[in-house]
């Protein structure tokens, strides 16, 4: 496999550096469902997102988060729709997703990062999007509120502001507040989509070593403070963010599982029996695992795709 392999998803199908592949999937997918609707609302948000992610839109700066950046956007995009269409394929005695709740689920998926883009009028002004990290989904939650009227979704915005705390941790999944049982459903495959799209890139730890890292020491979570005042290193390096990423796992398969109600198993009708993002993941962690035993990481020596302007390079 060589270098362009880490710009495609895990079904070696579609270029996730490449919006306009995305997009076309997701129109696909989709379609195929809802063979009467109109993808319009999907394809402004895809301009829309591709505008603000590279920094055309005025008082919005491009993205410069290495690890937080549209590549990751564009793929758990790609996987809200396809555990979607596996939820629809496979449902029995379930709610349905209809096409305008499709439409909100994937929208939704393509603005969950938006709280990492700094803004002109932020106040304090941060020197790097990833200085929100803390406080980034609530930060697109606003962001959802004011953008769906702009698609004809007005009706939608409370509820979209709502589904991308599935995706973060500033609300316990379970206190997430939704207007009936259905947009559950469609939060629980939000918040795993984000989860498996990410561990499943071919250049996952590579990203945490070099990308993720960095945007820990700047939102602030490479170390923490115990209540006595005494601080604390959580991760020392991006070489010990690899090495801690299988107990890292074990948490998030207890989220995959137990908060967000094994909704990965959606993937398997999308791929006709087979989980390509839980294999991934599997592969990853076992890759990490033998990391954590060796002297250094020069294992590690996949390149990812570089998707930042130069000038917003962190």
């Amino acid at each position: 496999m060589n270098a362009m392999s880490n710009e495609f998803d895990v079904a070696k199908t579609v270029k996730t550096t490449d919006p306009a592949q995305v997009e076309a999937e997701v129109d696909r997918i989709f379609l195929d469902l809802y063979p009467d609707a109109s993808t319009d609302a999907l394809d402004i948000a895809f301009r829309d997102a591709v505008s603000l992610y590279g920094g055309e839109v005025p008082g919005v700066y491009a993205c410069d988060t290495a690890y937080h950046d549209i590549q990751h956007t564009l793929d758990v995009t790609l996987t809200m729709a396809r555990l979607i269409d596996g939820y629809e394929r496979s449902r029995v005695s379930l709610d349905p997703i209809n096409e305008r709740q499709f439409r909100l689920g994937v929208i939704t998926a393509l603005f969950h990062d938006v709280g990492y883009l700094r803004r002109h009028d932020d106040q304090p002004q941060a020197a790097n999007g990833a200085e929100y990290t803390l406080i980034h989904v609530s930060r697109g939650a606003e962001f959802l509120r004011q953008f769906l009227p702009k698609l004809g979704m007005s009706d939608m915005a409370e509820i979209a502001a709502a589904l991308i705390h599935f995706t973060g941790y500033e609300k316990q999944v379970a206190a997430i507040q939704v207007p009936a049982p259905v947009y559950r459903v469609l939060g629980n495959l939000l918040g795993t989509a984000d989860l498996i799209a990410q561990m499943s890139d071919r250049c996952y730890l590579e990203k945490c070593r070099d990308r993720l890292y960095p945007e820990f020491v700047a939102g602030g979570l490479a170390k923490k403070c115990q209540p006595g005042g005494e601080e604390v290193v959580v991760f020392g390096s991006g070489e010990d963010l690899v090495r801690k990423t299988p107990v890292f796992f074990t948490g998030t398969t207890q989220r995959l599982q137990r908060d967000l109600h094994h909704a990965y198993r959606y993937a398997e009708p999308h791929f006709h029996g087979q989980n390509l993002y839980l294999e991934q993941m599997h592969k990853n962690i076992r890759f990490a695992r033998e990391l954590s035993s060796a002297p250094d990481m020069s294992a590690l020596r996949r390149l990812p795709p570089v998707t930042l302007k130069p000038a917003a390079a962190c």
